[in-house]
């Protein structure tokens, strides 16, 4: 038996949640609902809808935070940008992938389009997704070139859909979605709002692998393995990595959750710093390891996006120390003009570490003034998870950052929302 072969009879496989982990998925779930709903307002949330109601207008899914129906491809575009827009999404560390963004927005518009689904049958299918997605960032063995989250993220995706829709062959699923695998690190170098798209356009893919299956097309198997297979061309690494012990265990109870809308590489620094808000600071120096020096340790510009904003760890820790959170609203022209906010930015200093491994987000030793500060695990790992007024907090500013439309069940019933469309 091939890894590939593991892999796709995992996903075919009975399963029942032990009950730690259907919390986990419940938990997880809530969050990444909440975080779409929040996204419905950043920039390019509007023209990203337009996008897909030029697909087709009307039908069978549902759109966080408002009250518009499209086919179910369009719907997991939208939903999956809006879950990623903000780069406050849940993110499997160990295998650099957000993978609630790419599943939950496919699932969903699946789930939709069956006119609802038992709940713990929505919950297996969630949490075989994140595993998949999450393993194939496990396995890999080579430092980000293409934008993971979006490639294993489409794979994740298509097999919950095609698990929830029971549709077959499965293998056949997967090699459509691989077909469509897409998106690079360009975007996270340039802090491009191509980043969140690249995240929709996979959730699109695995809902459109799953369509063409349907419809009778066929896909290569050899996807993962092959000469031209994953592991080829995305990530150097071996799938036995993950599947030699695949279902001992669930990756979705190793899943963090954001506590701060930016990129996660700013958190470990971010959640560190939060005790020094309202001090006077006069040199922060984050020692870090060298993916974390590549995604967040830009400079701060004046004439930055929002994209660019969230991705740019001087302006995010002037912030916090400043204001004790990090709020999207304040990623505009004002506050890169703010001479207070470009003094204390320029007291940060990223250092790289040498860590050995390429895809090493902890630990990390921040400096504060010549106190030291040992960060192993960063805040919102299964580590150091969010104490109950953290998660308190990002729940109410998700709220009021989403629309009034919004469909309360998503903060207040988070899995019905999920399983019964109104």
């Amino acid at each position: 038996m091939t890894a590939t072969d593991r892999l796709i009879g995992f996903v075919r496989a009975d399963h029942a949640l032990p009950a730690p982990v259907r919390e986990d998925a419940l938990r997880l779930l809530a969050d990444t609902l909440a975080v779409g709903a929040a996204g419905a307002t950043a920039p390019g949330g509007r023209e990203a809808l337009a996008a897909a109601t030029g697909w087709g207008t009307g039908g069978e899914a549902r759109l966080l935070g408002g009250s518009e129906r499209l086919p179910a491809a369009g719907a997991a575009f939208v939903n999956a940008f809006r879950i990623h827009c903000l780069e406050w999404d849940a993110v499997h560390e160990p295998a650099v992938v957000h993978a609630l963004s790419v599943v939950t927005g496919a699932l969903g518009a699946a789930i939709d389009r069956l006119g609802g689904c038992d709940p713990e049958e929505a919950l297996v299918a969630l949490a075989v997704g994140v595993d998949v997605a999450s393993g194939m960032g496990l396995a890999a063995t080579s430092p980000l070139s293409f934008f993971r989250p979006a490639t294993a993220g489409c794979l994740g995706a298509a097999m919950a859909v095609a698990r929830i829709e029971r549709i077959e062959p499965i293998e056949d699923v997967l090699g459509l979605a691989y077909s469509f695998c897409a998106g690079t690190m360009q975007a996270h170098v340039e802090g491009s709002i191509a980043l969140p798209l690249q995240i929709a356009n996979a959730a699109r893919s695995a809902v459109m692998a799953a369509d063409l299956v349907r419809a009778g097309f066929t896909a290569p198997h050899d996807v993962l393995e092959g000469p031209f297979g994953y592991f080829r061309l995305f990530d150097q690494g071996d799938l036995a990595r993950y599947t030699d012990r695949i279902g001992e265990g669930w990756r979705i109870a190793e899943i963090s959750t954001k506590p701060f809308p930016s990129g996660r590489a700013s958190h470990a620094t971010l959640g560190a710093l939060a005790a020094f808000h309202g001090r006077e600071v006069e040199r922060i120096k984050a020692h870090v390891p060298p993916l974390i020096a590549r995604l967040v340790g830009r400079p701060f510009r004046a004439d930055m996006t929002p994209a660019y904003a969230r991705l740019c760890l001087p302006l995010l820790a002037a912030l916090m120390l400043r204001e004790g959170r990090i709020d999207p609203r304040r990623f505009g022209p004002e506050t890169f003009a703010d001479p207070a906010v470009m003094a204390l930015a320029a007291r940060v200093t990223v250092v790289v570490d040498g860590n050995p491994d390429p895809n090493a987000l902890s630990p990390q030793r921040l400096v504060v003034d010549g106190e030291e500060i040992l960060i192993p695990h960063t805040l919102g790992s299964p580590e150091a998870p969010l104490d109950a007024a953290q998660a308190e907090a990002k729940r109410d500013l998700a709220r009021a950052l989403a629309p009034v439309a919004t469909d309360a069940r998503i903060f207040d019933s988070p899995l019905a929302y999920f399983t019964e469309p109104a």
